[in-house]
């Protein structure tokens, strides 16, 4: 029986762009893309995971919106249960903590990157109809 992963990802928005993360060569799915954010603890909402996750990953800070979507996938690790939330960034700039990588990118410029299969289906709503705010 596979184990249940249930994570909460992070659509960070700041001047019309959005933030894509890029997994290191050591993790799960490496040089995958992904929406910067990991696992709910016990006793965690999903917004506070977010934030403290935002905070540990990337030392800025969020402020958390309405869910965009949620995603289940089977890895091979485990099934993945993937909900991400638009945010908006308040206050310091993302750091490379976790991840290899950054890029700001537009809407209409995100199926351009290798994503994490979890995180597709949030991508390609976001590409399509995501209306910026």
């Amino acid at each position: 029986m596979k184990k249940n992963i249930h994570v909460v990802g992070a659509v960070i928005t700041d001047n019309n762009k959005i933030l894509c993360a890029q997994r290191g060569p050591g993790k799960a799915l490496p040089f995958k893309w992904e929406f910067p954010g990991g696992k709910i603890e016990e006793g965690e909402t999903p917004q506070e995971a977010l934030k403290r996750e935002i905070s540990e990953e990337m030392n800025c800070k969020i402020e958390i919106g309405e869910k965009i979507d949620h995603t289940v996938y089977e890895y091979d690790f485990g099934i993945v249960h993937l909900t991400t939330f638009r945010c908006k960034l308040v206050e310091g700039k993302p750091a490379l903590t976790e991840h290899v990588s950054i890029e700001w990118l537009s809407a209409n410029e995100l199926t351009s990157l290798d994503w994490a299969p979890a995180d597709i289906p949030a991508v390609e709503k976001l590409s399509g109809t995501y209306n910026m705010k």
